[in-house]
């Protein structure tokens, strides 16, 4: 199943509970489609929701709501039946929202352009945590439910662990020599993995920040976007449009899944039931694959041995409970120079946007 938009989109989302996706476009828009197993996409709604591109889509509150964020500093909230605003907070950040994560029922998290990441509690009905830690764009985010903190991957080069409960940077690694661009929890916890320009992917072990601690350079081009699929496995989104499926220690490519098109994916999503992965690229076309067919494909090897420091005993580094990080966050050492006083917000508009969700 595929659909075609006139401009290129940056993100997707599936409904919780729904056979909905909805699309983010650089034209500001948001698309939603209804989906099914025997005809293509119907689109239910087409709205323009910000003024510049919208970057980051997620559905909330059950999926009563759709959430996007945008190069205009805005974060929008939508009426999935209508497409109408609900609530908009102007200036949520002072540069671009670059991703939106949902991280529990009342909260979310947005990063920017700058490197600034905030979380609104719906609850508080306010801005409860800023983290000032990177120096160039958040690239990626995922949420550490077990130990409530948020993993972010940036343009400098760095991935940060933050920690809501304290309000505090727990760790930042070391300037590597790409961008990380993507990132995944892996192996219950203990592994992070992420995605840079060069393909390769850096893994780093829980609790030991610092510096990667396995190197896998399976991937030939740009890896921009990862699912996890299970612990020992996820699916990656390169810069030639191709899906892979990749076991992570041992490291390797296990079967090239898709190909998208010969332009760079863009975005990755599954399905509520996880029996759709959704893809983005641009190419303009949103494609909604049977995740079942893919996996069942011919189990094809991308060549190449594991990397050397991959293998299954580095998954025990001796920190079991997968809280604790056990550094300071390192000091900014890049050529890049950090604005002050970068997304700063008044907790009156945040206020009056989350009364009226």
């Amino acid at each position: 199943m595929e659909v075609l938009h006139e401009e290129m989109p940056f993100d997707l989302d599936f409904h919780p509970s729904s056979p909905l996706v909805v699309t983010s476009l650089i034209t500001g828009e948001l698309f939603l489609f209804r989906y099914g197993p025997e005809s293509q996409p119907e689109r239910l709604f087409s709205v323009k929701a910000h003024k510049e591109s919208c970057r980051a889509v997620r559905f909330v509150d059950s999926g009563k709501v759709i959430l996007s964020g945008s190069a205009d500093c805005s974060v929008l909230a939508s009426d999935v039946e209508t497409g109408k605003a609900i609530a908009r907070l102007e200036d949520a950040h002072e540069n671009g929202i670059n991703r939106l994560i949902c991280l529990t029922e009342t909260t979310i998290a947005t990063g920017d352009d700058e490197g600034c990441i905030k979380v609104w509690d719906t609850r508080e009905r306010s801005c409860c945590n800023t983290f000032h830690v990177h120096e160039d764009y958040i690239s990626d985010m995922t949420y550490a439910a077990d130990s409530n903190q948020i993993l972010a991957t940036s343009g400098d080069g760095t991935l940060s662990v933050n920690n809501l409960r304290r309000n505090k940077v727990k760790s930042q690694s070391e300037f590597s020599e790409d961008e990380l661009l993507s990132l995944v929890v892996m192996k219950n916890g203990k592994k992070v993995v992420c995605g840079t320009p060069s393909g390769a992917l850096l893994l780093y072990s829980w609790g030991y920040f610092k510096d990667c601690s396995d190197r896998f350079l399976g991937h030939t081009q740009s890896v921009d976007t990862m699912l996890k699929l299970d612990e020992e496995t996820l699916i990656s989104g390169a810069s030639d449009g191709v899906i892979s499926l990749v076991g992570i220690l041992p490291n390797r490519i296990i079967q090239p899944l898709a190909e998208h098109s010969e332009y760079p994916i863009e975005a990755l999503a599954f399905s509520n039931d996880k029996k759709y992965l959704g893809s983005l690229s641009h190419d303009k076309m949103l494609k909604l694959w049977d995740l079942q067919e893919l996996l069942n494909g011919p189990q094809v090897v991308n060549g190449g041995e594991p990397a050397a420091s991959g293998s299954d005993d580095s998954d025990d580094d001796g920190n079991d409970d997968g809280m604790d990080v056990d550094m300071a966050p390192t000091s900014s050492k890049g050529s890049r120079s950090k604005k002050a006083g970068k997304g700063q917000s008044s907790s009156r508009p945040a206020s009056d946007f989350f009364a009226d969700l």
